[in-house]
């Protein structure tokens, strides 16, 4: 008998085993149940340099592996964008990566990287830009001065502009492509209406912005008092503090940024409706939330977890997808940011069903501010983001870059140390007041993206809709 055959026959039988080890001993117990030692967490504590113009450095050494990180992060944004020209922010990380620096073309750039294998990134978010650089040790010193110059002096040549601004425009008009993705863009229009997180980029504003407003955007919020960076991996922390001040010592600027505004708070309920034919709906409920350094931050952190961004165990997605079996996805989400935080449930369902999931969510986020939840339904939560937490340090550049961003948000210095205790600490009813509190039904912001022929039920039978336009 061959070694296969004999193999294929071994694991029938090994499956047709009843549960146990075969001598009557009883099943596997709950992995919920298990007791185990409580997980420690001392993660190394990088050193904090601030240069003498100002620029803030977090150096972590860390020998294991010959490479070098830098995460910088910029006080900048969409939110910063000038009215009429929004997509200024995003359009001018993107061309100080294309469009080369004084001594070098965004081509040679290219080269260069590709021949010494680093990577350099520069992106725009709502309120931070960010750019990563990631090189070997050997190389670090030949691209370090194209990193440095391509923050300090990047050219804005006018033929990646022109590119950069071609692809955009093509991006945009793509968008509704993706229902979804329209959904979600269309939905921070409504939730930021009157606050400029709420401008986004159009075709006709993309087509205003010219080299010199690259330029200018660049003088005003690149300048080192507005920059932090993250630096770690194979590195000496005096040496790689001498190579900045020689590449960085120069560079001048004015003062840090104020930030924009939060958005104000909703003082009534809107239904939005976004016409969009298709066989499928994208139904959002959104509210303004807690602010990453409000203690209400941690109660409603779980509060999240529990009602849609828990996975599988969570409210909305046990209920209206495991259950009702009435969304291909649906969830919820809850970010934290400086001054202001944002919640928003989602799901998308076929058209002859949007009535109802959208009547369900409603139903599951009112449960919350009405009922408790339970202490087992908590300790999962609690144990699932407590674990969690670990994963955001498990490497020397994730710590040094979470380091950074605790200054840069302005949270207390021992945020991370304290975290897990934070959210451990939580008592139920912490989670009851949070949900009273921010998701009321009288502020909620929804937005509804489909084909209202098809629905099983007009959106007028749940209030006032307005119609709105993607533009």
């Amino acid at each position: 008998m061959s070694a296969g055959r004999l193999f294929f026959i071994f694991l029938i039988a090994v499956l047709l085993l009843p549960p146990g080890d075969g001598n009557g001993a009883p099943p596997l117990p709950d992995p919920q149940k298990l007791k185990y030692p409580a997980l420690t967490f001392s993660p190394p504590e990088p050193q904090r340099v601030e240069l003498e113009n100002g620029m803030v450095l977090y150096v972590l050494e860390d020998r294991e592996l010959p490479v070098v990180n830098i995460s910088a992060v910029i006080r900048t944004g969409s939110a910063y964008d000038p009215e009429g020209r929004e997509g200024l922010a995003d359009l001018t990380a993107r061309v100080m990566r294309t469009g080369g620096t004084r001594s070098m073309t965004g081509d040679e750039v290219d080269n260069l990287l590709e021949f010494t294998a680093a990577t350099l990134s520069l992106s725009a978010g709502t309120d931070a830009a960010t750019a990563d650089f990631f090189v070997l040790k050997k190389d670090f010193d030949r691209v370090f001065g194209v990193f440095a110059d391509i923050l300090m002096a990047p050219a804005f040549n006018e033929k990646k502009l022109e590119l950069a601004k071609n692809l955009k425009i093509e991006e945009l008009r793509r968008i509704a492509d993706v229902p979804q993705k329209l959904a979600f863009r269309e939905f921070r229009k409504v939730l930021y209406s009157g606050n400029p997180r709420g401008r986004l980029s159009t075709v006709e504003s993309i087509g205003r912005i010219e080299r010199e407003d690259l330029e200018g955007f660049h003088r005003r919020f690149f300048s080192p008092r507005n920059v932090m960076m993250a630096v770690s991996g194979d590195i000496d922390g005096r040496e790689i503090v001498e190579k900045f001040r020689r590449h960085f010592g120069s560079w001048r600027g004015d003062g840090p940024v104020r930030d924009v505004p939060p958005p104000g708070e909703k003082l009534s309920a809107s239904i939005h409706y976004l016409q969009k034919e298709g066989p499928q709906s994208t139904i959002i409920i959104g509210f303004l939330a807690p602010e990453k350094k409000s203690d209400d931050f941690y109660p409603f952190t779980l509060l999240d977890f529990i009602v849609g961004s828990g996975g599988f165990r969570s409210r909305i997605f046990s209920e209206i997808r495991s259950n009702l079996g009435l969304a291909y996805s649906a969830g919820s989400y809850y970010e934290g940011r400086t001054g202001y935080g944002v919640f928003g449930s989602y799901a998308i369902t076929k058209s002859d069903a949007t009535g109802r999931v959208f009547a369900r969510l409603q139903e599951i986020l009112k449960d919350v501010t009405r009922r408790r939840v339970g202490e087992e339904e908590l300790l999962w939560a609690k144990r699932s983001i407590v674990n969690s937490f670990i994963f955001s340090f498990s490497s020397t550049d994730m710590i040094a870059t979470q380091q950074m961003m605790i200054e840069f948000l302005g949270l207390p210095p021992g945020y991370l140390r304290d975290y897990r205790g934070r959210i451990e600490a939580v008592p139920p009813e912490d989670l009851l007041r949070v949900a009273v509190r921010y998701l009321r039904g009288d502020r909620a912001t929804v937005l509804i993206v489909g084909d209202e022929k098809n629905f099983d039920r007009p959106l007028s039978s749940f209030g006032d809709v307005r119609k709105i336009e993607a533009k």
